[in-house]
């Protein structure tokens, strides 16, 4: 990566933080919106974070990418199970722990050298 391509991920990081750090403070003053409306969106952010990366034709990342799937995923199903009770309780935190580490391990054991 060039200087400008180094300048331009650095803005677009700058702004992907910013737009999470407002979207957890406004899930935690606004408490009538449904669980979940957080995750939904810190998921949205980072995956738009790689999409303007791609356009821009920067390195995307992929555990970003993974933990923006993994907080769409989770964030439209505590959504879905405010609207829709489920008949079962789902230990998501642990679970976002696992896949991360498993994420992270996989990166790691299939690097190439």
């Amino acid at each position: 990566m060039d200087e400008q391509q180094r300048t331009l991920n650095k803005k677009y990081e700058t702004i992907a933080w910013g737009a999470f750090f407002i979207v957890w403070g406004l899930t935690s003053l606004v408490k009538f919106l449904p669980d979940g409306t957080g995750t939904l969106l810190i998921g949205l952010i980072l995956l738009g974070l790689n999409a303007a990366r791609f356009y821009n034709q920067l390195p995307t990342s992929g555990f970003t990418i993974t933990l923006g799937v993994i907080a769409l995923i989770l964030g439209v199903f505590d959504i879905l199970r405010v609207t829709l009770p489920l008949p079962f309780e789902v230990p998501v935190f642990a679970i976002l722990l696992i896949v991360i580490g498993v994420v992270l391990l996989g990166r790691e054991f299939f690097r190439r050298q």
